[in-house]
């Protein structure tokens, strides 16, 4: 009955003679020893039997019933007696019970592992206390350093792209294998010579998936010339997106509604965001240093000044310079500096109530509040009302403020998905643009194009978008035809990097797990096995 037991509990102790198994100070501790044999020298292989001595070792095992458990082992040294093996003794080891110089059992270690894998230091630590594993942050990130990486075939489809491990400023690249989804290695940086060097490394491959970036185009030419490239759908259409913003953008007059001229105590109501101070009615601070600036830039740029000149003349960082400087449009800048604030939303409600004879501003703070303002305070409704108290007679209720973003989204999204409000919104700006109907036009073909995989189709889509004047569009079909292959092959080919962006998402996870402090090789451990 008790071997039965043994056998149930502890089944990895098959190959020992257990001797006494008892409980001292909550820890359960098994002693045993191996059974007599014969055991091959692991250098030579030659079998010996010829004892040198025995010795004690002690293992960490899994805990049972809630208590942790020891393992003390007598163990055999054994002599090698053949003359020419460089190992003169060697000490027997249980299979699947202990390891050289191993102090867990071959189980424990293996949770340890697990743990590592899931949770690397401090959080794995936490874990493994619950577990009764006495183990420090250290020795897991040194037991999840030393796993070797997964060896993976010779891959046929592979998708590279970049991630941030220190947005903006650090990169990394990844690469997948598209048909099994694996991850087969991350690469620091994501400039073209390590990507070729890897790519020149593994021959066999057929289709490379990426991302317009020139550096991995680059990177495959060199490294796997005779491969397919295949440029991602979804950046295509993100690309496509990009475009469509900067053609919404460049139109943002027909965003709105045309108003009738309002008193200048109206123009608060009348134009939101209000470029205007509701305290003194002038024009805010930062939508004048936003024009000052703009117009500071275009006067240097203009005399030939160079980004960085420029940017020490004003005081101002290069990228913001040089921001200024391609400015395409100056409301787009000025909409920019304007920040949001809580009550924009509420404010049309506080026009209609003001014009049906309510100016409490306390009373209407709490009315807002009871519809889920989140202030504390009535002070940001007596502010925005204040100008209003000077005017006659009724308020105009400002029309929906529309964003270049929104109105983008709504042309982006396939129309069975959209409201009735808000069909009813774009169809009104559309029918005062026809340009943006035009650009409208121009996304519905290219979706149906990636949903039907008609790539085929590319060189008249192009030649359309050509004859409207979109300058922004004219940019993208430019940019398509100059990767003219790989975007025909990305929109007729089922393959597309959408493993490598999942990969990237669970690259995101592990890294914020880490709080930002583990190194990049911890990193590439943990996403090549996790």
């Amino acid at each position: 009955m008790c071997d039965e037991l043994l056998g149930i509990v502890f089944p990895h102790l098959e190959k020992v003679l257990v001797e006494r198994v008892r409980v001292e100070d909550g820890v359960v501790r098994v002693k045993g020893r191996t059974q007599d044999g014969v055991l091959l020298c692991p250098d030579c292989g030659v079998p010996s039997r010829r004892v040198h001595s025995w010795y004690q070792r002690c293992l960490a095992d899994a805990a049972v019933g809630g208590r942790p458990v020891v393992i003390d082992l007598s163990v055999r040294r054994l002599f090698c007696d053949v003359s020419d093996c460089a190992r003169r003794t060697f000490v027997e080891q249980v299979e699947g019970l202990t390891i050289p110089y191993g102090r867990r059992t071959v189980g424990l270690l293996g949770i340890v592992q697990a743990i590592a894998l899931a949770l690397a230091g401090r959080a794995g630590v936490r874990l493994a206390a619950v577990l009764h594993i006495a183990v420090s942050r250290v020795t897991l990130l040194n037991v999840l350093t030393a796993l070797p990486d997964p060896c993976y075939r010779s891959p046929r489809v592979v998708g590279v792209d970049d991630f941030a491990t220190r947005r903006g400023r650090k990169y990394g690249t990844v690469l997948v294998d598209v048909e099994s989804h694996d991850v087969l290695d991350l690469l620091p940086g994501r400039e073209k010579e390590p990507v070729a060097v890897w790519l020149a490394g593994h021959p066999g491959i057929e289709v490379i998936c990426r991302d317009r970036a020139g550096a991995y185009a680059e990177a495959a030419r060199a490294g796997a010339p005779g491969a397919r490239h295949v440029a991602d759908r979804w950046h295509l259409w993100d690309n496509l997106a990009t475009a469509i913003e900067r053609t919404v953008i460049a139109h943002r007059p027909c965003l709105q509604a045309p108003v009738p001229s309002a008193p200048s105590a109206r123009r608060l109501a009348a134009a939101p965001p209000s470029t205007l101070n509701p305290d003194t009615g002038m024009e805010k601070w930062l939508v004048t240093r936003t024009r000052e600036r703009h117009k500071a830039v275009r006067r240097l740029l203009a005399r030939g000044w160079s980004i960085s000149a420029i940017g020490r003349e004003l005081g101002l960082a290069r990228h913001t310079a040089e921001r200024y400087a391609h400015c395409e449009n100056l409301d787009g800048l000025i909409d920019g500096a304007l920040r949001t604030t809580r009550l924009d939303d509420y404010k049309p409600y506080l026009i209609r109530r003001w014009n049906e004879g309510c100016t409490d501003a306390a009373r209407l703070f709490r009315e807002i509040q009871a519809q889920g303002y989140p202030g504390r305070t009535p002070q940001a409704v007596r502010r925005y009302l204040r100008p209003l108290r000077t005017s006659l007679g009724s308020i105009r209720s400002p029309a929906p403020v529309l964003k270049p973003q929104q109105v983008t989204n709504w042309i982006m999204w396939n129309p069975e998905h959209l409201r009735a409000d808000e069909e009813q919104q774009l169809g009104e700006v559309l029918a005062r643009c026809p340009e943006l109907t035009a650009a409208r036009g121009h996304v519905h073909a290219f979706a149906r194009m990636v949903c039907e995989l008609g790539g085929h189709r590319l060189p008249a889509w192009t030649d359309a978008v050509r004859a409207n004047e979109l300058p922004a569009l004219h940019a993208f079909a430019d940019g398509l035809r100059r990767d003219h292959q790989a975007v025909t092959a990305g929109l007729t080919l089922p393959w597309s990097s959408g493993p490598v962006e999942g990969h990237v998402n669970r690259i995101k996870m592990l890294k914020r797990q880490m709080y930002g402090r583990a190194g990049f090789a911890l990193l590439r451990k943990r996403v090549l096995l996790a």
